[in-house]
């Protein structure tokens, strides 16, 4: 297995460790999942996501690839900014989910999922017949996600870049920690709100020592895999391999505000999925809530009031800050509206759960 920077501080801090897309990466450290997950949304909580895939995009066609290769529209992105974006295939369904920064007026970075770095870099490569420069930095980037509403105060003391003036989903490149060329970005799988920091490998003890100094105050805390897992399901997040897949469009998957037919945005499979979009899904991703006990995952068939089978569970568990049991899952599009009544089945129980709109956490 691949480790990142950080090992031997998960290993010194007692982390519970397990593959994750090739990597040893932690699970959960010895205070638990659930206080992790609580310390991340009242506080601050670091997560290693080295493990992360990043693909610099250059050159005079750098914008003409990324725009074929996404289905949202770059067009008019700035300098500066973040976007959610993802890789549709051939078939009309995704190779994953990313983001697309704009670092200059021919310069991407794209950062994908760590389990389809490989994947991803080959389906870029295959269609690169605009001639951009490519370059896989995956193994040449540490990345650590600062989480939580303190998160910008532990931070703000290690640099003189004014953090407040950041806005959502924007970035800058500059000095934090005595290290030179971080990027810090106003962005997270979270929810909480924070920032995340990519700088090269070399750097990685300084700065988790920084950071960690830092947020002492604060009650700042390392949180491993599962506690990101329960936040980002709080959040409404879709995760790939659960909710997003190459068998799935953006359109099913309620990422039609990532997917654009907008004039000059010729993506891959566009006339499938306009298609797709006039004919109607018939199946949509919605989240939903246990009505009684039980917890949803990944698999459990869900029915209807009759009993007949009208989808899966892509996602689920036992929501940490409300103690429901929440989930994602697909449905047959006539059990999408918001208040239906569906049923997971749990152990041979149907479970009554209702069709709500995400995000699980007010």
């Amino acid at each position: 297995m691949k480790t990142t920077p950080f090992h031997k501080q998960h290993q010194q801090l007692g982390a519970k460790m397990h593959e994750f897309a090739g990597y040893d990466m932690p699970i959960e450290y010895p205070t638990g999942i659930i206080e992790e997950h609580h310390c991340v949304m009242n506080g601050v909580g670091v997560f290693d996501v080295s493990h992360m895939g990043e693909f610099w995009i250059k050159g005079a066609k750098a914008k003409d690839f990324v725009q074929k290769m996404v289905s949202n529209d770059i067009a008019n992105l700035p300098v500066g900014k973040v976007q959610y974006n993802c890789f549709p295939n051939a078939q009309g369904g995704i190779v994953d989910d990313l983001l697309v920064y704009h670092f200059e007026p021919d310069k991407y970075m794209l950062v994908v999922n760590a389990a389809n770095i490989d994947k991803d870099w080959a389906w870029c490569v295959k269609n690169n017949t605009e001639g951009a420069v490519l370059n896989n930095a995956s193994d040449n980037m540490s990345q650590l996600a600062v989480q939580g509403p303190k998160a910008i105060l532990a931070l703000q003391k290690l640099t003189d870049v004014d953090l407040s003036t950041i806005p959502y989903y924007s970035f800058v490149t500059g000095k934090l920690a005595g290290v030179n060329d971080v990027i810090i970005s106003n962005t997270g799988y979270t929810g909480c709100g924070g920032f995340e920091l990519y700088f090269y490998p070399e750097h990685a003890d300084k700065i988790w020592d920084a950071v960690f100094e830092a947020g002492a105050e604060f009650g700042i805390k390392p949180i491993g895999l599962g506690a990101r897992d329960t936040l980002r399901l709080e959040a409404g997040f879709p995760l790939y391999g659960h909710e997003l897949d190459d068998t799935t469009s953006p359109l099913q998957a309620g990422l039609g505000w990532i997917t654009k037919f907008v004039d000059g945005n010729n993506f891959i499979a566009r006339p499938i999925l306009e298609a797709e979009k006039a004919a109607g899904v018939k199946r949509k991703l919605v989240g939903f809530e246990i009505v009684d006990k039980g917890i949803a995952r990944n698999g459990y068939e869900i029915a209807n009031a009759a009993g007949e089978i009208i989808g899966n569970v892509t996602s689920g568990s036992i929501a940490p800050s409300t103690k429901k049991g929440i989930g994602f899952g697909y449905v047959k599009t006539e059990y999408a509206p918001l208040g239906t009544t569906i049923y997971i089945r749990i152990r041979d129980k149907n479970v009554a759960a209702t069709v709500v709109k995400p995000p699980f956490r007010k």
